[in-house]
């Protein structure tokens, strides 16, 4: 428990049995009446942000969210199994918590993992990721009229929008946040 007098950036709490981390907060002290604690919270599991005010010294349950990094050793089906790096002990993380993420996950890339009570909860790519570039069509000289852009099939099957000047067997560097084609690696 603590108290929201005591709220922090990337605090993650428990309210009605959901997980939300803060965002943002402002604390709020108005000519009259009580002071209160305006904050913006994220869905840890959904993504969805809600702004929420609490009155000033209200009591909310905070949960304990362990990061680790791990290593991604292979697909399972649906699952993806993950070995904590200081451990060695493997985990199953299911696709619907990667989410899009898995469009350039790679075996043996380093991921953070947040862990709840050992559930996983989510993970954490680095910001960009060297993908190989396995098909795309030739650009023409001159073929402008799609802003000097093609689609490209990258090694885990992604599609990334790319310059005319890339061709196959080539090596990109992709941001995981939106999926957007960096620069050549």
């Amino acid at each position: 428990m603590a108290s929201t007098n005591d709220l922090k950036n990337g605090m993650v709490l428990s309210l009605d049995g959901v997980l939300w981390t803060v965002v943002k907060f402002q604390h709020v002290k108005p000519g009259k009446g009580g002071a209160f604690v305006r904050t913006t919270l994220k869905n840890v599991l959904s993504g969805k942000v809600v702004d929420k005010t609490f009155n000033a010294g209200t009591k909310v349950d905070t949960a304990t969210v362990d990061k680790r990094t791990m290593q991604y050793l292979y697909a399972d089906g649906e699952d993806f199994v993950f070995m904590d790096l200081e451990t060695y002990d493997q985990i199953n993380v299911t696709g619907a918590t990667i989410g899009d993420n898995a469009n350039y996950l790679l075996p043996e890339a380093e991921v953070t993992v947040g862990l709840h009570e050992s559930k996983p909860l989510f993970v954490e790519l680095p910001a960009s990721v060297d993908l190989e570039v396995t098909h795309t069509e030739p650009g023409l000289q001159g073929d402008r009229s799609s802003g000097g852009t093609k689609p490209a099939t990258v090694e885990t099957g992604a599609q990334v929008q790319v310059p005319l000047f890339i061709t196959t067997g080539e090596k990109i560097k992709v941001d995981t946040r939106d999926g957007k084609y960096l620069s050549r690696a």
